[in-house]
């Protein structure tokens, strides 16, 4: 129900011929072609850009435990 039949196909291809006309189609398919690749580039460009300003992966630390030192007896506190 929701994708194109061969027909459906057929039937835009004429609508875009009798819209265009058969002139002017391989115009328009260079002119999108190109855009397409100027696009594409760009967004290759962006993303090494993305990637080069990525701060570097963030390193992991070794901890050591403390102990809690132990609690004073009630001797030391009546001095």
């Amino acid at each position: 129900m929701g994708s194109f039949s061969p027909w459906h196909w057929a039937i835009l291809a004429v609508v875009v011929v009798i819209l265009f006309g058969a002139k002017r189609l391989p115009d328009a398919a260079r002119a999108l072609g190109k855009s397409l690749r100027i696009f594409k580039s760009e967004v290759r460009e962006l993303q090494s850009e993305s990637k080069a300003d990525a701060p570097a992966a963030p390193t992991t630390v070794q901890a050591e435990r403390v102990d809690p030192p132990a609690p004073a007896s009630g001797q030391d506190r009546q001095a």
